[in-house]
């Protein structure tokens, strides 16, 4: 797969505007993550946001594009340490967010984490921690 953050894709708005972006800002939103992991096509090109007016996308992309490079981990240490309770507490519900209803594949591949667990271990922590998925 092309480098994300030189690899260009055009978010094409409501009004038919087209918007060239980085494919690292482009995929900080899940809708359009998944359109473009849904396409055979790794060069695709064009991504049609048809219920997005262009005066929005535009304000879409300008914050996408400020913080797309934030992580979140950072953000949840310097709260930690600064003792900013509430910003801390909203790191830690993004994140949560993020790994609502993902396999923990997908997390890894979300946070970039390398498994190094062997399956043995793997298969130990499953089952001291399988009460979680009874909930």
């Amino acid at each position: 797969m092309a480098d994300e953050s030189t690899h260009k894709v055009n978010l094409v708005s409501q009004d038919g505007d087209s918007f060239e972006v980085s494919r690292a800002v482009a995929i900080m939103s899940e809708l359009v993550r998944t359109m473009i992991a849904d396409e055979q096509d790794e060069e695709v090109q064009e991504i049609p946001l048809p219920n997005v007016k262009s005066t929005v996308l535009s304000k879409v992309i300008e914050f996408c594009s400020h913080h797309h490079n934030n992580p979140m981990a950072d953000i949840e240490k310097a709260a930690n340490y600064m003792d900013i309770k509430s910003l801390l507490d909203l790191a830690c519900a993004k994140v949560a967010s993020m790994i609502k209803g993902k396999t923990p594949q997908e997390i890894r591949e979300t946070f970039n984490i390398t498994n190094d667990f062997t399956p043995e271990e793997e298969s130990q922590i499953r089952e001291e921690n399988k009460w979680c998925e009874e909930a």
